[in-house]
């Protein structure tokens, strides 16, 4: 009796040892209680398209960003047999380390050799020329889902020079992380730039591979030109995953903070008040010299090679806002644009006439172009309330979105 009894400890544990071994672990769940899958971009997806591309001659449109597991993409697909006749670089060059606005140069890339040729330099596409020799360019990088950030622009001149010369394009997609909001005036016809190319408002919510479609599907190429486009699709995405990008996408987006609030903030470019370019803080800090005794945050911009050089307000120290712990979930939430920022900074800056005012500086961008709009900026002088803001922005938004849901790859 006595024996059995001192068997039960051991058979207790035994058994607590089978249920820890054969239960699963632990993932995730989502909100239909199943475990919540990984996003795996298109690039990371190898066996849906290093098979086509054995055998062809390879160009690439791709940056930093560029990379599969970790590894940029190039010399994996190398490493992989695949044969790159030429890299094609956007703004900030093939690595990613040239500063804002620079012009980037031709040249061989030292690791592989292979010739580079700068889409941010004398042109802004691929001649017949650099093209002649490639079956399939295959376009790889990583954007941010706004319409003044130029990389949606360096894939329209991409579609537009594969349409002439008769090249399949194909896009190896990868998650938009300000996906989740599509807000913002439309750009008017007569504010076309470069950093407003396309009719879509300040957040177009798409990822590449859909704003390829887009592009394709509303005839806005020249002459209407269709791009023959292969989509290598993000699997387990939907514009509502959070995603933290795993490589920074431009030298001022430095942080997950600044990407996230990089669509709000960049209106700013367009004012007196700088957005912390030349300091290790940009698109996170709002703030101008003259709103001294103001605001008790400071912060002084300075010449950074490689992310600002002549930035606004260099060596001036610089009072405003400190967003660098801001809720981003609150825009989430919101599934808007920040406006109030912008409208507490001009009510606060005592000099209104100069709130505007380009002339001031070379660094200041235009509010309009920007914006896509003159209104906007008259608006915020009115002092119209942001929800009567967001009312001018109708009929134009939702027809957008009605549209844009015609090519849409994630649910």
């Amino acid at each position: 009796m006595n024996h059995r009894l001192n068997l039960f400890p051991l058979l207790l544990t035994l058994c607590l040892l089978a249920i820890c071994v054969l239960t699963p672990a632990y993932k995730p769940a989502t909100s239909s209680g199943k475990p919540a899958e990984p996003i795996i971009t298109g690039a990371d997806q190898t066996n849906q398209y290093v098979p086509y591309l054995m055998g062809k001659r390879v160009g690439m449109v791709v940056n930093q960003t560029s990379i599969i597991g970790s590894k940029p993409s190039v010399d994996s697909l190398l490493n992989r047999g695949i044969k790159i006749v030429r890299i094609f670089g956007p703004e900030h060059g093939f690595r990613g380390n040239a500063s804002n606005g620079a012009k980037v140069a031709d040249e061989v890339d030292a690791k592989t050799g292979v010739p580079v040729i700068s889409l941010y330099g004398k042109n802004n596409k691929p001649t017949a020329e650099q093209l002649a020799d490639i079956d399939v360019l295959i376009f790889d990088i990583q954007d941010v889902g706004c319409r003044f950030y130029t990389y949606i622009n360096t894939l329209t001149h991409v579609m537009e020079a594969c349409a002439a010369n008769n090249k399949e394009l194909m896009i190896l997609d990868r998650p938009n992380p300000n996906g989740y909001v599509v807000d913002g005036p439309m750009l008017e016809d007569h504010l076309h730039s470069g950093i407003g190319m396309h009719p879509v408002p300040i957040t177009h919510g798409m990822t590449m591979g859909e704003f390829a479609q887009m592009a394709n599907g509303e005839g806005w190429l020249p002459n209407k030109a269709n791009c023959k486009l292969r989509v290598v699709k993000v699997a387990n995405y939907d514009h509502d995953k959070a995603y933290t990008l795993p490589i920074l996408p431009s030298p001022n987006l430095n942080t997950q903070q600044s990407i996230l609030l990089y669509p709000s903030i960049c209106l700013f470019e367009g004012t007196i008040v700088s957005q912390g370019r030349g300091t290790y803080m940009p698109f996170t800090v709002l703030g101008a010299p003259a709103l001294k005794g103001k605001y008790a945050f400071s912060f002084k911009p300075v010449s950074l090679k490689g992310m600002s050089e002549t930035p606004l307000h260099q060596d001036m120290e610089c009072y405003g806002l400190d967003l660098r712990k801001y809720d981003t979930s609150k825009l989430r939430k919101s599934k808007q644009l920040n406006l109030s920022w912008m409208i507490e900074l001009y009510k606060a800056y005592p000099d209104k006439e100069r709130f505007f005012d380009r002339s001031q500086s070379k660094q200041m961008g235009d509010i309009n172009k920007l914006a896509g709009t003159e209104k906007f900026k008259q608006q915020i002088i009115a002092g119209v309330s942001e929800a009567d803001i967001r009312k001018s922005w109708e009929p134009g938004l939702s027809t957008y979105k009605k549209m844009r849901k015609k090519y849409l790859l994630y649910p």
